[in-house]
């Protein structure tokens, strides 16, 4: 399996003491989440058993690595189009890189991290519609970051728990001095 190499971007708003999360159905996290029924011989998902709230996930801004541009540049378009916040490209700071799907595709993500102020919001965000994209922006303040990355019932890859806990770790202890 070929999986484009991506970044991630933690997204921390300074103005409200949120940090920012996409929230998008993903197809395959539905299927995994849902009881699968036999219909007839055949191996059905009924979905008024299954809604598709199963299929959400809580997710850190990220794009993939398509483009002949610069990981910084990619991951500034990004938080652009998916949550409508303008970040000066050395605004942007690199956290790390790992290898994900170690089992399947080995694919490489860079993590950065973006300190964004409701000054810095020019749009809306969502995604981009011609790309199929439907992304809600989510704001979780951080008092409540460390229940929302713990709470089994919410739908996230592992990459939003490393994220939170680095920014606990790395960050919130510079930004409570200053509340």
């Amino acid at each position: 399996m070929k999986v484009h190499d991506s970044v991630v971007i933690l997204i921390y708003n300074v103005t409200r003491h949120v940090l920012v999360f996409v929230k998008q159905f993903r197809p395959a996290v539905y299927l995994c989440s849902s009881k699968v029924s036999e219909v007839e011989g055949q191996r059905v998902i009924k979905h008024d058993e299954n809604p598709p709230n199963l299929g959400l996930t809580y997710e850190l801004c990220a794009g993939i690595i398509d483009k002949d541009t610069s990981l910084e540049q990619i991951a500034q378009a990004e938080v652009l189009e998916e949550c409508g916040y303008k970040v000066p490209l050395d605004r942007l700071e690199r956290i790390c890189s790992c290898r994900g799907g170690c089992g399947t595709s080995g694919s490489l993500q860079t993590m950065y991290f973006a300190e964004v102020t409701d000054a810095m919001r020019v749009s809306k965000g969502g995604g981009l519609e011609e790309e199929g994209e439907m992304i809600d922006v989510v704001d979780i303040p951080v008092s409540e970051a460390m229940d929302f990355v713990m709470d089994d019932k919410v739908n996230k890859p592992v990459g939003v728990m490393f994220a939170v806990l680095w920014f606990f770790q790395n960050k919130n202890k510079h930004y409570s001095s200053k509340v």
